[in-house]
């Protein structure tokens, strides 16, 4: 995934999951707790793979959102870091059948 689209992507999906919040809002608190972190992605092979990885991700308490590109075999996930950990995450997808590693 090339940087602007990336920045693009990571922006839409804070706005979706409606962690960013402007002025002196109580949430500002609780978002400052969530974390994103992209996931590389192995066996996703179909255009069924990106629902099946989205699915198993989201299903994770503590996910907040989940992003999965079948092109860029990735997954953008909005997590809040005091409920589920990376780890958790990686396990998510793996038990799902799609092993992953944090991107950088």
């Amino acid at each position: 995934m090339t940087k602007p689209l990336a920045s693009a992507t990571l922006g839409l999906l804070l706005l979706l999951a409606g962690v960013l919040h402007l002025g002196a809002d109580p949430a500002l608190a609780e978002a400052s707790t969530k974390k994103t972190v992209t996931l590389a992605v192995k066996n996703m092979y179909c255009a069924d793979c990106p629902f099946i990885v989205k699915k198993s991700l989201e299903a994770v308490p503590g996910v907040g959102a989940a992003v999965v590109s079948y092109k860029d075999k990735t997954a953008v996930v909005i997590y809040d870091d005091t409920k589920v950990t990376v780890p958790a995450l990686v396990k998510a997808t793996t038990d799902a059948g799609y092993p992953s590693v944090p991107w950088n």
